[in-house]
């Protein structure tokens, strides 16, 4: 198909596969808002995505031999349309439905290609394709992978990568996702404003999930995985700019900002992980630092008290602003913790609170912690409780029982890199 046809110049040919890395990036930064401009058209999320990659196959043969259109997102989004026409004259649907989708093709040509695609435009498309994504009739596997794949614009492989599962598995997610919303009869629309505060909690706790897989790795070779965490902070930047009245949106951003900042001081040379106590501050990403609290501060301004995300990105900001562990406000961080545990309770913050009281008062204390959640039994398994325990032994001289607590969470850990430390921690190599 000829690129001009769509109103579009395209440039000259390249031949170096440039073309190709052009289709890539186009798709990652411009999925959800095609597929969630032809949802709206055609009224099918699943037939949306398949007209879509059709579109992108047509890319990937045209645009390496008559060069890269100059307004890319909208000759996909404009072929894609095509394509639904052509499927509707197939099937003899010629409705009204097809002959306004015919008309506004026609007066889209017509159009400048700026007046057609406007990159810095967010619509309410895209608020509606995340919600989709994020469907409470969908298991959080499939909400997860459903949001990477149309609103972060990964590939099946590229999300099978991230969480070290067989491409086919997330194919089958998606497909499985795809088949679940057409028969819940899900309407590609906002909720009504009285359920949106539940149903952005649900989305948010989707992306929290995707960023702490990125943070910490459940398992596989690598302990973290900073390619997952773009995407969530991307997801992130869209969701605030489309919904910039919720603060917890913002606070989500802030904290995975924050965090993301330390990741280039977390693993050394090899890849090996490099704690809190030990990393170099002066490798920390500023800018990530200052964007983030920013986003802390916009959530703040609304005025409307800090939730859970806001808490831990101000957590996370005490970490950010010390010049080390020794100088870092412990005695807020715990406060911080306790407000955390009494809006959001959950074994996992108390095991972390203790960490911090940890450094506020001593060890002897937060064993005190630990030992009451070893007793409730609520982290079981859970292989960051025993190397807590261990680092409160270690320091209290209690080697005996810290090494044992090593290897207890060593024997738990998922994550190989995590795994190696601890049993070098058992072995006493590590202080």
């Amino acid at each position: 198909m000829d690129a001009s046809a769509h109103g579009e110049t395209a440039r000259s040919a390249p031949d170096d596969g440039s073309a190709e890395r052009a289709v890539a990036a186009v798709w990652r930064i411009e999925s959800a808002r095609i597929v969630g401009a032809l949802t709206r058209m055609v009224g099918d999320f699943g037939l949306a995505e398949d007209l879509a990659q059709e579109a992108l196959v047509d890319a990937l043969r045209q645009w390496p031999v008559e060069g890269v259109p100059r307004n890319a997102g909208a000759w996909l989004t404009t072929v894609a349309k095509r394509k639904a026409v052509d499927r509707w004259r197939r099937q003899e649907r010629l409705d009204e439905r097809v002959a306004l989708l015919a008309h506004d093709l026609e007066r889209e040509q017509a159009e400048s290609p700026e007046l057609l695609w406007d990159p810095d435009a967010v619509d309410d498309d895209v608020l509606r394709l995340i919600f989709i994504a994020c469907h409470p009739v969908l298991s959080k596997e499939a909400q997860v992978a459903l949001t990477l794949r149309v609103v972060g614009g990964l590939s099946s492989e590229e999300i099978a990568r991230a969480f070290l599962v067989p491409t086919a598995t997330v194919q089958q997610r998606i497909v499985r996702a795809k088949k679940t919303l057409a028969a819940a009869n899900a309407p590609f629309d906002l909720p009504p404003r009285e359920e949106r505060t539940q149903r952005i909690g649900a989305i948010l706790g989707v992306l929290y999930l995707i960023f702490n897989e990125a943070h910490a790795a459940s398992s596989g070779p690598e302990w973290m995985r900073p390619e997952l965490s773009d995407e969530a902070i991307r997801i992130g930047r869209v969701l605030a700019a489309l919904m910039p009245r919720e603060p917890e949106v913002h606070g989500l951003l802030a904290l995975m900002e924050l965090t993301a900042a330390r990741f280039p001081a977390r693993v050394d040379r090899n890849g090996d992980p490099v704690l809190l106590a030990d990393q170099d501050r002066r490798r920390w990403d500023r800018g990530r630092i200052a964007r983030g609290r920013t986003s802390l501060a916009t959530a703040d301004a609304l005025g409307r008290g800090r939730g859970a995300y806001c808490l831990q990105a101000a957590i996370a900001e005490c970490h950010a602003v010390a010049a080390s562990v020794d100088e870092t406000d412990w005695d807020r961080i715990v406060l911080l913790y306790e407000a955390l545990g009494r809006i959001s309770p959950s074994p996992v913050v108390e095991l972390n609170r203790a960490a911090a009281v940890a450094m506020a008062t001593g060890p002897a204390s937060a064993l005190r912690i630990i030992d009451r959640l070893s007793a409730s039994g609520a982290l079981r398994g859970y292989h960051l409780l025993a190397a807590t325990r261990g680092e409160l032994l270690r320091r209290l001289g209690r080697e005996d029982e810290a090494r044992s607590e090593f290897v207890v969470a060593a024997a738990l850990a998922g994550n190989d890199r995590e795994r190696s430390l601890l049993e070098r921690k058992a072995r006493g190599a590590e202080k």
